[in-house]
């Protein structure tokens, strides 16, 4: 019998490393009022290796998977996560100029956690509508993939 479960509960956070190279396993600060995150779940490429004895079909092996450029995250705009957002924003830079990551933790009740390491990007504004709500698209650049392990403490 399948357990299955709910987004409600997930949360985003992140951490910068403490010892470059060494994804941090405590210590992740929650990014508010995000309300999606980006499918991490890309395919591989599909590498031929169809040779002169194929008669019929062609043969392929798995290749690299990629996100294809940067990670779009969107949350509700709001003043807290603004300045979450730009908190982020200086400590990662900050830490890119030391040679460390900035690691970001998507959390799943009961399941664990899918870690990656990027860039953010500085916040834009999205376009607005009116009588909606005020959403914020973000990025980060990933540049380093752990995938799924335990949830952090």
């Amino acid at each position: 019998m399948a357990l299955e479960i709910s987004t409600a509960g997930i949360s985003v956070g992140y951490a910068v490393e403490a010892t470059a190279g060494t994804r941090p396993t405590t210590g992740y600060t929650n990014i508010p009022n995000l309300k999606q995150t980006p499918d991490l779940n890309a395919a591989p490429s599909s590498l031929e290796v169809t040779d002169l004895s194929d008669l019929v079909w062609r043969r392929y092996i798995p290749g690299l998977r990629g996100s294809d450029g940067a990670l779009q995250f969107t949350a509700n705009l709001t003043s807290a996560f603004k300045t979450a957002w730009t908190t982020l924003v200086t400590a990662a830079t900050t830490a890119y100029e030391a040679g460390k990551l900035t690691w970001f933790e998507i959390k799943v009740p009961t399941i664990g956690s899918f870690y990656v390491a990027g860039i953010p990007c500085e916040l834009g504004i999205n376009s607005m509508d009116v009588d909606a709500v005020a959403e914020q698209n973000v990025y980060i650049t990933p540049n380093k993939w752990h995938g799924w392990d335990e949830a952090s403490a």
